[in-house]
């Protein structure tokens, strides 16, 4: 019997509705496989966390999980704590000490899900993100200095690393190979930052030397967007920089459908930490106790987690069961346009896992 141990961390707002469900979902799979079975550790850290204490984790929190095979994580943020504090204090606080550098972040169109881009019925919309997660824009070199005086100066260092850069190209291009069009698009913004981003774009051109089966292009993150929206059918795999991967996910995750659907994963590829999974929707605060929020890129982000564990076979069965339940209008939380809960649809994917054929 394998035995996988997964550290838990619904965090705040709808985080603690649709993590919870997706654990349920997840623990069904195991038990429709029969070949492994799960321990969930729960942490409750996040925004109540840091009310009670200063703290959104404890000092020793990376100890506590750093022996984990993953963590699920689901949202950290609060309407009264600054959103830089607690995205430095619990999301990033685990992504860049566990070297998590490799941010993967799918987006298709899901059976009975429909696109806001009318030229796009399904297929024409099947991505993958790559977002280098553990330096350039979101590093955290910068500061502020004489603070409430006329000449308050604050600062943001963009910083960029040759092995960083090199070792995210190499990630990407080698997810592009895997996939059946072989075709990688590289996101830059080189005509304007003219150091770290022409050195992004050099490499970018050294890295595929390596993988002659993949056909690469380079797009300005400017032009990027149309491209997204009027020739979807263009892209495959992509590759960006920390900021315009984040912001170019969410574009997708919403081309896609609802952000509601998309998931990450935040990945050590060298497995020398546990990665980490979580949906993208974020805390989504105007929704949370409402039992309305989307638990589908919490599933599928569960279904990712199974896949970096070498559960292929479970989690292509997770993946069958979410469509499933997509394809069923009924079943269409809110942000789909529908009137399902989040119970509705947590109870419909585990039947359908419970039902299906081996």
């Amino acid at each position: 019997m394998r035995r996988y141990r997964v550290a838990v961390i619904p965090g705040d707002g709808v985080g603690k509705e649709v993590v919870p469900a997706g654990v349920e979902v997840l623990q069904a799979v195991a038990e429709r496989d029969g070949g492994f079975e799960w321990t969930f550790d729960r942490f409750d850290w996040g925004s109540d966390l840091y009310r009670a204490t200063g703290r959104l984790m404890p000092p020793d929190g990376l100890d506590q999980i750093r022996g984990s095979d993953a963590i699920y994580f689901g949202a950290v943020g609060s309407p009264d704590v600054p959103d830089h504090i607690s995205l430095w204090g619990l999301r990033l606080a685990i992504c860049q000490p566990f070297d998590q550098y490799a941010n993967v972040r799918p987006a298709r169109v899901l059976p009975g899900i429909v696109s806001p881009l009318r030229a796009v019925s399904g297929p024409e919309l099947d991505w993958v993100i790559v977002r280098e997660n553990s330096e350039g824009e979101y590093a955290g070199a910068g500061g502020r200095v004489h603070r409430g005086l006329p000449s308050e100066v604050a600062t943001d260092v963009t910083i960029m690393t040759r092995p960083g850069v090199e070792r995210i190209f190499r990630f990407a291009f080698a997810l592009a190979r895997s996939r059946p069009r072989k075709l990688l698009t590289i996101v830059t913004k080189s005509n304007a930052q003219r150091h770290a981003m022409v050195m992004w774009d050099e490499i970018g051109a050294e890295i595929p030397r390596e993988f002659a089966e993949v056909a690469w292009d380079r797009m300005l993150v400017d032009a990027m967007t149309m491209r997204m929206t009027l020739r979807p059918g263009s892209l495959d795999t992509i590759v960006a920089s920390n900021l315009h991967a984040d912001i170019l996910s969410d574009l997708a995750a919403a081309l896609a459908g609802s952000l509601g659907i998309a998931p990450t994963a935040n990945l050590n590829p060298e497995r020398r930490f546990p990665s980490m999974f979580e949906p993208i929707h974020g805390s989504a605060f105007d929704i949370a106790g409402k039992g309305i929020a989307n638990p589908i890129g919490s599933f599928w982000t569960g279904a990712m987690m199974l896949e970096h564990l070498g559960e292929k076979a479970a989690a292509d069965r997770l993946m069958r069961s979410i469509e499933r339940a997509t394809a069923d209008s009924s079943l269409h939380t809110p942000d789909l346009g529908g009137t399902a809960t989040t119970r509705a649809v947590t109870d419909a994917v585990i039947a359908a896992i419970r039902g299906e054929n081996r």
